[in-house]
C-alpha cells in the first residue's frame, strides 16, 4: 500500500483482524454512539463498574506501587465524600495542579462522582500564564502537589477562590498512608480524606453524561490559554471507541502512559481505553526514552499511549537485541509520521497502531479503526476539507460567499459540522467559542468548527494529517500559541517588536518556536530575555531560535509578512541580522554560525 493511498483491497486485507474484534466492536459501539446526555452514565460509574467486576485486579501502577480497582474506587469515594463535606456540589469546579501520579486520577474520579469538574492545569505553566488559566475557571478550590507548591506560591496572590480554605496540599510520598506536612496556608488533603467513608456516593441528582467532567486548557489559535469544557460524554465515547472498538482491551492488558494527564490524549483517550478493558494503567511522571522499554518490561505492558515525537525519540536510540523483548503490541495516540510508521512497527514488533485525530475542544475525531498504515483513520462525524488561505487557518469564500471543498487528494482545512449529536462544546469564553466557528459556510444558518488543521483524503474515507495552520504550532507534543509567546515577550520591556512562528528542524517532529524581534537597544540582553521567558512560559513554548533585526517588513495594511519570515527559518541569509539558538542541554542562547547551522540541519543536536 502506498503511504498516500488506501484502496478497497487494503480494507479487505484488514477484515480478518476486524472479525476477531467483532464482540468488542459491538459492545464498544453502544458507548461510542451514546446520544442521551441525561443518562446517569459518567466517569464515576465506569470506575465503579470495574471495582465490581475486577475488584482485586490492578487498576493503577506507579513506580513500586500497585492499586487494585477496589482500592482505587474506595479512595476516590473518600475524596468525593471529602469534597461534599467541604461544601462542593454538582456544577462546581476545582483546579488540579499535579504531575503524573495516581493522586491525579483519584482526585478527578472523586470529583466526577459528585458532579464537580476538574480544571487540569498544565504542570509546565508558570507565572502569568498559570495565573490566567486558573482565573479563567474561577474554581472553588485548588489541589496542589508538593512538587508544584513553589510554582503556585509565585502567583497565589493573583488568584481568587470562592472558599474559606481553598488551598489543598498533596504530599509527594507515593504511599496512601504517608501524608507529609502541609505548608502554611494549605490544608493537608490526604490526611483529611483518610477519615471519610469509602462507600459509593448516594446522590439524589447524580452526574449525567452531558455534564462537564473536566476543563482542558488549549492554546487555541490566538492569545493566552483557553479553557475547553469536556463532558463525561468524551470519556464514554473514548471508552467505547478506543478501548473496545479499536484496541479490544481486556483485564490482562496493561496500558503504559507517559503522556501528561493534563492533556486530553493522556487523561481522556488513554485512561478511558484502560477503563474499558478493566486494564491496569501504568504511569510514569515524565517520558524517558532511555527508561521506556525497561518500564514496559517491568509493568509487562501490552499497550502504550504516544505522540509522534515520543516515537521518534525511541527510534533515535541505538537498536538493541532487547527491542522486541516485551509483550507490547498495541499503541494509541496521534502524530506518528508516515516517514517512520513502518520502521517503528517493524523494529519494536507493534501489531496495532490506533492512530487518532482529535482536539480537546473539538467536535470531531478520527480513529484508525481498520489498523491501516499512515492514516488517522475515518470518522462518523460530519466533516469537510475546504480550501484555505495559505499560511493561515482562514477558509476561502467564493463569489457566492460560501466555502469550497478541496480537490480530491489535495490538502484541505478540516471543519466539523456543529450538530446536536456532534456538538462543539467550545470554551469558557464566549468570544473565543464564536471565533472558532464558521457560520453560513455552505448554507444559511449552518455552523462548523474550524480545527485549524490541514489534512488530506487518501481513499476509502481515510485521512492523513498534513499540518497545523495559522497562529498555533506544535512542539514537544504541545500546542504553542504564537500570540501568547508574543505577549510575554512584549511584557519584558526589552523588545520593540516581536513576531513568533514555528520552523521545521530536520529529523524532528512538529515545529520549533522562533521569534524575529526588534530590540530596545537601551535594555536588550538576549540571555536576560531568555531568563524572563523561562520564568513566564512553559519550556516547550520558549523560542528555540531568535532572529535580531533592525526592522520587520510589513504589508501596505501593516500586517507582518509572516509567511516570508517563516520560510527563511534560521538560515543565515542576512549579514545585518544575528540569529541565536537555545541548544539542547544549555542555559544560554548561542550565536549561530554556518558550522552550527550545518550541525543542526544534520541532526547533531537532539532537540
Amino acid at each position: 500500500m502506498s503511504q498516500d493511498k488506501i484502496t478497497g483491497m487494503d480494507l479487505m486485507r484488514s477484515l480478518p483482524g476486524v472479525f476477531k474484534r467483532l464482540p468488542a466492536i459491538a459492545k464498544g459501539y453502544y458507548y461510542y454512539s451514546v446520544k442521551d446526555a441525561s443518562k446517569p452514565l459518567a466517569l464515576g460509574t465506569l470506575v465503579e463498574k470495574n471495582a465490581e467486576k475486577h475488584r482485586d485486579r490492578p487498576a493503577v501502577l506507579f513506580e513500586d506501587r500497585s492499586i487494585t480497582w477496589g482500592e482505587f474506587n474506595a479512595w476516590s469515594n473518600r475524596i468525593a465524600a471529602y469534597f461534599l463535606a467541604q461544601g462542593l456540589s454538582k456544577g462546581d469546579s476545582i483546579a488540579v495542579f499535579l504531575e503524573n501520579r495516581p493522586e491525579i486520577l483519584a482526585v478527578v474520579t472523586g470529583a466526577a462522582k459528585i458532579g464537580v469538574a476538574c480544571a487540569m492545569l498544565n504542570s509546565s505553566q508558570r507565572g502569568k500564564v498559570l495565573e490566567h488559566s486558573i482565573n479563567l475557571i474561577k474554581p472553588k478550590m485548588i489541589v496542589v502537589g508538593e512538587e508544584l507548591v513553589p510554582a503556585f506560591d509565585d502567583i497565589k496572590a493573583g488568584v481568587q477562590f470562592d472558599h474559606p480554605t481553598p488551598h489543598l496540599f498533596l504530599a509527594d510520598t507515593n504511599t496512601l498512608n504517608a501524608f507529609g506536612d502541609a505548608p502554611t496556608g494549605y490544608a493537608n488533603m490526604a490526611q483529611q480524606v483518610s477519615t471519610f467513608n469509602s462507600n459509593n456516593p448516594e446522590l439524589s441528582d447524580p452526574p449525567r453524561t452531558g455534564d462537564t467532567a473536566i476543563y482542558l486548557f488549549t492554546s487555541g489559535t490566538t492569545g493566552l490559554p483557553k479553557a475547553a469544557p469536556g463532558s463525561h460524554t468524551k470519556f464514554v465515547k473514548a471508552y467505547g471507541g478506543f478501548g473496545m472498538m479499536a484496541l479490544s482491551m481486556t483485564p490482562d492488558d496493561v496500558f503504559y502512559c507517559t503522556l501528561p494527564l493534563y492533556h486530553g490524549t493522556g487523561l481522556v483517550v488513554c485512561w478511558s481505553a484502560a477503563l474499558a478493558g478493566g486494564s491496569a494503567f501504568a504511569l510514569r511522571r515524565k517520558f524517558s526514552a532511555s527508561a521506556f522499554w525497561d518500564d514496559v518490561r517491568r509493568y509487562d505492558a501490552t499497550a502504550f499511549g504516544y505522540i509522534g515525537e515520543l516515537c521518534r525519540y525511541l527510534l533515535n536510540h541505538p537498536p538493541s537485541d532487547q527491542d522486541r523483548n516485551h509483550r507490547l503490541t498495541k499503541m494509541l495516540g496521534n502524530g506518528l509520521r508516515p516517514s517512520i510508521w513502518n520502521e517503528f512497527k517493524d523494529r519494536f514488533g507493534i501489531e496495532t497502531v490506533s492512530e487518532l485525530y482529535a482536539s480537546s475542544e473539538g467536535n470531531i475525531g478520527f480513529s484508525n479503526f481498520f489498523n491501516l498504515d499512515n492514516t488517522v483513520g475515518l470518522s462518523t462525524a460530519p466533516y469537510k476539507l475546504v480550501k484555505f488561505h495559505d499560511g493561515t487557518r482562514d477558509p476561502i469564500r467564493n463569489e457566492k460567499g460560501t466555502l469550497e471543498e478541496a480537490e480530491k487528494g489535495q490538502p484541505g482545512l478540516l471543519i466539523g459540522e456543529n450538530t446536536k449529536k456532534w456538538t462543539f462544546e467550545g470554551y469558557t469564553q464566549k468570544e473565543a467559542t464564536e471565533k472558532s466557528l464558521i457560520r453560513d459556510a455552505f448554507k444559511k444558518g449552518d455552523s462548523w468548527f474550524n480545527t485549524g488543521d490541514v489534512l488530506k483524503s487518501i481513499g476509502c474515507g481515510h485521512l492523513q494529517f498534513v499540518d497545523r495552520m495559522g497562529d498555533t504550532f506544535r512542539w514537544k507534543g504541545e500546542n504553542v500559541s504564537t500570540n501568547e509567546v508574543e505577549n510575554i515577550i512584549d511584557g519584558s520591556g526589552m523588545v520593540e517588536e516581536a513576531i513568533v512562528y514555528g520552523v521545521e528542524i530536520p529529523k524532528t517532529n512538529g515545529k520549533a518556536g522562533m521569534v524575529t524581534l526588534v530590540p530596545d537597544k537601551s535594555s536588550f540582553d538576549i540571555n536576560k530575555l531568555l531568563d524572563y521567558m523561562r520564568a513566564n512560559l512553559p519550556a516547550y513554548a520558549v523560542p528555540v531560535f531568535v532572529r535580531v533585526t533592525d526592522a520587520i517588513e510589513k504589508t501596505g495594511t501593516f500586517k507582518y509578512r509572516k509567511v516570508d519570515i517563516q520560510k527563511a527559518g534560521y538560515a543565515l541569509n542576512r549579514s545585518d541580522e544575528a540569529i541565536y539558538a537555545w541548544l539542547p542541554k544549555t542555559e544560554r542562547y548561542t550565536l549561530l554560525t554556518p558550522e552550527l547551522v550545518a550541525d543542526i540541519d544534520g541532526g547533531q543536536f537532539s532537540f
